[in-house]
């Protein structure tokens, strides 16, 4: 079947049988900052933020099977409510305090009750909301791609509409041939849909992504899968994903995830080696902390960028 990948896209990941339905979920094929080693500081930073933000909720929109917040229910204080938002059921051994609500998957978002004082937190979200991909002709013109399901790729008819003004508005051109365009305008509308669900507080959205001026010509679109990187195909068989123009999201603010984490105390710095001599064992718990922080803020995952913005 030959269809756009927007199209392909949001079936793969998120129709009946797709990828982010699996029973493995998300953790079976790779780690992210949430759900990796480095979660546990993660989460303590996520809590110094809403201390310092003055919030009591927090909410993981697209939390994978609930790690992060399994993270952040044994370090938050009682009063903070949790409460995680997926394409699944409840996972089984979700601690208790942690609320449970479906999503139906994609840019789709459930009623989430308008909570006030909350932080929304969208971690790796955006890059798996599909989106329209184009790709220019010989004539430099931006054409829509369209994919079969093993991946095959053929040009479609030019881009026009919504998805053409996004992109002359936010990844203009010249663009040469074979140049690609991820139109960013669902990831936009995505964005504005979780504001738009939180009744006062700060929304996150956490993502590899890029600005105007410094777009990838070659486009970022890649599968994933057994924790490596493939080739993209719309089968459910792989994760599917593409960096985001964090720019275009109308956020209040940008920051690197490197920078804002250094700004809540997590900056990586090795303890002295005089410490392994007269306290080992503090030598060892300040060396682990200090090797989680650096998988946050080091190159890679240290280039997420989060967009921050403040509601009510």
């Amino acid at each position: 079947m030959v269809r756009t990948w927007e199209q392909a896209w949001g079936e793969a990941l998120y129709g009946e049988g797709g990828f982010y339905r699996r029973a493995e979920g998300p953790a079976g094929h790779f780690a992210t900052s949430a759900q990796g080693p480095a979660a546990g500081l993660l989460a303590g930073a996520l809590l110094e933020l809403t201390r310092r933000e003055s919030l009591t909720t927090i909410v993981d929109v697209a939390c994978g099977r609930g790690e992060l917040l399994s993270s952040l229910a044994v370090r938050a204080d009682p009063s903070i409510r949790l409460v995680g938002v997926d394409i699944v059921e409840r996972p089984d051994g979700l601690p208790a305090r942690v609320e449970w609500v479906r999503s139906p998957g994609g840019a789709g978002l459930p009623d989430l009750g308008l909570p006030k004082d909350a932080l929304a937190l969208a971690h790796e979200w955006l890059d798996v909301v599909p989106c329209p991909v184009a790709q220019a002709d010989g004539q430099g013109r931006l054409r829509t791609v369209l994919v079969e399901d093993d991946g095959t790729e053929t040009l479609g008819d030019p881009l026009s509409g919504p998805d053409r003004d996004w992109s002359d508005e936010h990844w203009p051109g010249p663009h040469s041939p074979g140049d690609r365009v991820e139109v960013g305008r669902t990831r936009d509308a995505a964005f504005a849909a979780l504001v738009d669900r939180v009744g006062s507080g700060l929304v996150a959205a956490v993502d590899y992504g890029h600005r105007l001026g410094s777009r990838p010509a070659a486009g970022t679109l890649v599968g994933f899968a057994d924790g490596s990187v493939c080739r993209p195909i719309p089968d459910g068989g792989c994760d599917i994903t593409a960096h985001v123009a964090m720019d275009s999201l109308g956020a209040d603010e940008l920051h690197t995830q490197r920078d804002l984490l250094r700004g809540l105390g997590v900056d990586g710095t090795r303890p002295p080696l005089e410490l392994a001599r007269t306290d080992p064992a503090r030598y060892l718990a300040a060396l682990s902390w200090a090797s989680e922080a650096a998988a946050l803020t080091g190159s890679g995952t240290g280039d997420f960028v989060w967009a921050l913005r403040r509601v009510g």
